[in-house]
């Protein structure tokens, strides 16, 4: 696709002739044009986006989708932070060669890095998939949620292919960043929460943000199984079937610039069932998950990689989950969403009590 096109700022600019050239150049439209759009807009935190539904002249041949998401991206987050057009790169290059990868079908892309900007064109599927907002998690989903997760992985598993990616590996100052992005969040979770914490947890919190930063400088010391991360497979992000468990799309791959966007692939299992699942989903499942994780990235071709370390890069990536639900509450609390901040903090500290993480930095 030409990344280097005109970034669309407007979901108004999305007209029948630009419609009728992006779909012919993605081969979705061989014949004919497009003669009307009608526009549904809506936004996200850091965009804006609409749905599209097209009307094709009569003589249209190729798959002439009926139904598009536009979504158009500020990267300018705000307070000097600015998130990476990683998500461009996530639909137009690093998973266009895996066959069954968990992405919904693109069919144009730009990115213009002196507006801060880019726009994503792909398919809607509102008729057949939404958020997992609202979804129980069993079994059943933690297994497809899992080898969608482990696709992803093994297809970039390993230095070398990382390095064939121009993927960074994280030296200990960026590592070290990450954690105290969160920092600032920590007085205000002791005080706005601080009846609803364990006795103990302050003082945790306190350990794992003084000496998380040195134990993952030291496992970044060997990145022989690392791969891309997703980075942020929230309910909101997955797209799950109103039907049936698959096919299950990841969506909204946008980190920050201070993310860790390379590590071992247990961060997305941890901020999927530590920092997001009920705690006792994860108690429940989280061993059989990542039994499941682990096959199914040795069908995929990786070896070398024991379950045992992958267990032990699970609850370091537990850890890892403390600074991310705090860092929510670096804004002092909000009150129309403290409940679920809170949540984020009972749950990775439960699972960090449970997982005896504290072994870790002894």
């Amino acid at each position: 696709m030409a990344h280097q096109a005109k970034v669309l700022t407007s979901i108004d600019e999305a007209t029948p002739t630009w419609l009728t050239a992006v779909l012919q150049q993605a081969h979705a439209l061989t014949n004919g044009h497009v003669v009307a759009v009608e526009l549904d807009g809506g936004s996200g935190n850091w965009s804006q986006n609409g749905r599209l539904t097209l009307t094709y002249s009569p003589d249209a041949q190729g798959d002439c989708p009926l139904n598009l998401f536009l979504k158009l991206v500020n990267t300018d987050a705000g307070d000097g932070e600015y998130f990476l057009p990683a998500e461009v790169t996530y639909y137009t290059h690093d998973y266009v060669d895996l066959l069954d990868a968990p992405l919904v079908r693109y069919y144009h892309a730009a990115h213009d890095p002196a507006q801060h900007r880019y726009h994503l064109l792909l398919d809607d599927h509102t008729a057949t998939h939404g958020p997992a907002y609202d979804l129980t998690p069993t079994l059943a989903h933690g297994q497809a949620l899992v080898e969608a997760l482990a696709s992803l992985h093994a297809h970039w598993w390993g230095t070398d292919r990382l390095r064939q990616s121009s993927a960074p590996l994280h030296d200990a100052a960026h590592l070290r960043r990450f954690v105290e992005i969160g920092v600032g969040g920590v007085p205000h979770v002791n005080t706005v929460f601080g009846d609803q914490l364990q006795p103990h947890w302050p003082e945790l919190i306190a350990q794992i943000f003084a000496q998380l930063p040195a134990k993952l400088a030291e496992r970044a010391q060997d990145p022989t199984h690392f791969t891309k991360l997703h980075g942020d497979p929230n309910p909101g992000n997955l797209l799950v079937p109103k039907v049936g468990e698959r096919p299950l799309f990841l969506i909204d791959q946008q980190p920050f610039d201070w993310s860790i966007t390379t590590w071992a692939g247990a961060y997305d299992l941890a901020y999927v069932m530590a920092l997001h699942w009920p705690i006792e989903a994860r108690r429940e499942l989280e061993r059989s998950l990542l039994h499941h994780y682990l096959n199914t990235l040795s069908q995929r071709g990786v070896t070398g990689y024991s379950g045992a370390q992958l267990y032990e890069d699970y609850r370091l990536c537990v850890a890892l989950m403390v600074p991310v639900a705090v860092e929510y509450m670096r804004d002092g609390g909000d009150p129309d969403w403290n409940w679920l901040r809170l949540s984020f903090v009972q749950r990775t500290l439960t699972a960090c009590d449970e997982l005896h993480v504290t072994e870790l930095f002894s």
